[in-house]
C-alpha cells in the first residue's frame, strides 16, 4: 500500500503542475482532464497542452476582439468543449465581457455543456445545436471563429460559417481530408504522378487541401499564417491555419487558387460555394 500511495503522489503534482495560474480545477475536473484528486493522464495531459497552446496562439486575435464591444467567439464543432469552457476560464471570463458559443450536432453533448457552464457560472456562455452547415447564429455576427479537428469537410463548412457571419479571425485545425483523394483519384490533371500511388494519393491530398483552403481565405480578404499546432508526439494532425481579415477580397490569390486548381484538374466543394 505504501508503495502505491508513493506512486501516485508525484503523479498528483506533475498534473497541477500542468495548469495555468488562475485555471479552474473543478471546471477541469467537470471536463475529465483532471481526475478526482487532481491528476492527468496521458491522455488528457495532451488534450490539455493542445488546448493551452491554442490558446497562446490566440491570445492577440481574443484580445483584440476583446477591445471591442461584446464580441462572439465561436467554436464549431465544439464536442465536449474542451476549447470553448478553457477559453472563457483563463480569457473571455476575466475580460468581463463577450460570449462564448458552441455549436455541436449531438443533442447529449449540448445538453451536457449547458449543465456545466450553468454550474460553473459562465453567465456568457450558450451553446447551439446542429450542423455548422445549417447553423445561422441570431444577429448573424461572429467575431471569432474556431474549429478543432473537424473531420474533412467539417473544416470547409466551418470556413463558409465564418464567411456568412462575417468572422474576423478564424483559427482552424483540420483533420481527416478525405474529399481530395477521392477528387484526385479520377484526375488526369498534368501533376498526376505526384498523386499516383494510395499512400501518396491520400498524403498529397492532406496537404493540397489545406493549400487551398488557405489560398480560398486569402482570395476572401483574410491574411493566412500556417503553423504547427503541438509536437507530433500529441497529434498526427497539427496543422493549424490561422486568418485574419483585412479587405473583403484578394484578385491576386484567387488568380493563384484558380492556377492550381486547373493544374490539379479537380475542384472541391468549397471552392464552389456560392
Amino acid at each position: 500500500m505504501a508503495r502505491k500511495e508513493k506512486s501516485e503522489q508525484p503523479e498528483r503534482k506533475e498534473g497541477l503542475a500542468d495548469l495555468w495560474p488562475g485555471q479552474s480545477i473543478p471546471l477541469l475536473k467537470a471536463l475529465h482532464i483532471l481526475t478526482r484528486d487532481g491528476a492527468l493522464n496521458a491522455d488528457s495531459r495532451r488534450k490539455l497542452k493542445q488546448v493551452q497552446h491554442l490558446t497562446q496562439l490566440l491570445r492577440p486575435a481574443l484580445e483584440s476582439a476583446l477591445s471591442q464591444e461584446s464580441p462572439v467567439i465561436v467554436d464549431l464543432g465544439s464536442g465536449k468543449s474542451y476549447l470553448g469552457f478553457i477559453l472563457y476560464d483563463l480569457v473571455v471570463g476575466p475580460a468581463g465581457h463577450g460570449q462564448v458559443v458552441g455549436v455541436e450536432a449531438r443533442e447529449d453533448l449540448v445538453e451536457r455543456a449547458r449543465a456545466l457552464a450553468k454550474e460553473s457560472r459562465f453567465s456568457r456562455m450558450d451553446f447551439v445545436q446542429g450542423a455548422i452547415a445549417e447553423t445561422y447564429l441570431p444577429d448573424g455576427r461572429a467575431d471569432m471563429v474556431t474549429a478543432l479537428h473537424a473531420c474533412d469537410t467539417a473544416t470547409d463548412d466551418a470556413i463558409r460559417f465564418a464567411l456568412r457571419h462575417n468572422a474576423k479571425y478564424i483559427a482552424l485545425v483540420p483533420c481527416c481530408q478525405a474529399e481530395m483523394p477521392r477528387l484526385l483519384e479520377g484526375s488526369a490533371g498534368s501533376m498526376r504522378q505526384l498523386w499516383r500511388h494510395p499512400i501518396q494519393r491520400r498524403e498529397f491530398g492532406a496537404h493540397v487541401t489545406n493549400v487551398i483552403r488557405g489560398l480560398y481565405l486569402e482570395a476572401h480578404g483574410y491574411k493566412v499564417r500556417v503553423t504547427e499546432l503541438t509536437g507530433l508526439e500529441h497529434s498526427l494532425k497539427n496543422e493549424l491555419i490561422l486568418a485574419e481579415r483585412h479587405q473583403m477580397s484578394n484578385k491576386m490569390a484567387q488568380a493563384e487558387l484558380d492556377a492550381l486548381l486547373d493544374q490539379l484538374g479537380v475542384r472541391p466543394a468549397l471552392v464552389d460555394a456560392a
